[in-house]
Order: structure tokens, then C-alpha cells, then sequence
């Protein structure tokens, strides 16, 4: 699955909202100035989708999703496809499951695809909270990139 493909599922997966359009926008804009204030770049901006697409490769952060609906933040990032799946693999990944403070490792629906996801539900977000999250996958890369790799291979 490419990139725009993995797009078009989330857009098409994700949550409907019920709050007033006044209150979605906000929401997106207070996120949306929260990531600017850390220096992130917004490689794509939709808000009427309310869909942003961010980047900070310093610290790891490459074509993370964000989708903010009236209830819930939710912060995706494709990490690696494995090549040769094993019981020892997804092992490994829980058990990195673990040690992560924020989000976990998720799989696609062909069990091959690794995803960084996190969720914040947006009833009193902290601007904190969205950034611990998001230098959560930093961190993950900057200690598991090695096995990682390994994986992928």
C-alpha cells in the first residue's frame, strides 16, 4: 500500500464528527499552531477534512498523520513493512510495546504493514500532550532503528 493509498484509508476510516463546525475548526487550528510553535513542518493541510500531514525529520517524524474529529486526535505514522513475518517479529514487537510511553506499534490490515498510533481524546488536550506523543515515535526510532531494519529486511 503507498502513501496517497494509506491516505485514502484513514480519510475514509475515520471518525464522523457531530460538533459544531465552529468548534472542528478550532480544534484543527489550535493543533495545527501547537505543531508550528515546535517547528514542524505541514507538508499537507486539509481542514475540512481536519487532516494534517507533518514532518520534523530530526526527530524522526516522516509523513505522520494527524486526523483531529470532534472527539479524538489520532497521530499515525508508517514505520516499516516486514518482509518475512514471524512469531519472533511480532514477539519483538509487543514486547516494544512495552517500553514506549506514548502510542504503540500497530499492524495494517495485510499484517505487514508497522504503523506508529497514538490517540488523545481533544475534551481539554494540552498542547503537552500532543507533543509528549509525538516525541514519543522520535524517541522509539532513535532506539529501535537497528532492529528495525532488521525487520524490514
Amino acid at each position: 500500500m503507498q502513501f496517497e493509498n494509506f491516505m485514502v484509508y484513514l480519510c475514509r476510516t475515520k471518525i464522523q464528527n457531530t460538533k459544531p463546525a465552529s468548534m472542528k475548526n478550532q480544534i484543527f487550528r489550535t493543533v495545527k499552531e501547537w505543531l508550528l510553535d515546535y517547528e514542524f513542518t505541514i507538508t499537507l493541510e486539509d481542514e475540512a477534512q481536519r487532516i494534517l500531514i507533518i514532518e520534523k525529520e530530526s526527530n524522526g517524524i516522516k509523513n505522520m498523520i494527524l486526523i483531529i474529529s470532534d472527539s479524538i486526535l489520532i497521530m499515525e505514522q508508517f514505520l516499516f513493512e516486514i518482509k518475512n513475518p514471524s512469531e519472533q517479529t511480532f514477539r519483538r514487537l509487543l514486547q516494544k510495546n512495552r517500553d514506549i510511553v506514548h502510542g504503540a506499534f500497530v499492524l495494517d490490515s495485510t499484517g505487514k504493514r508497522i504503523i506508529f498510533r497514538d490517540t488523545l481524546p481533544t475534551d481539554h488536550m494540552a498542547q503537552n500532550e500532543v507533543m509528549a506523543s509525538i516525541n514519543s515515535l522520535g524517541i522509539l526510532v532513535g532506539e529501535f532503528t537497528n532492529e528495525m531494519l532488521e525487520m524490514s529486511k
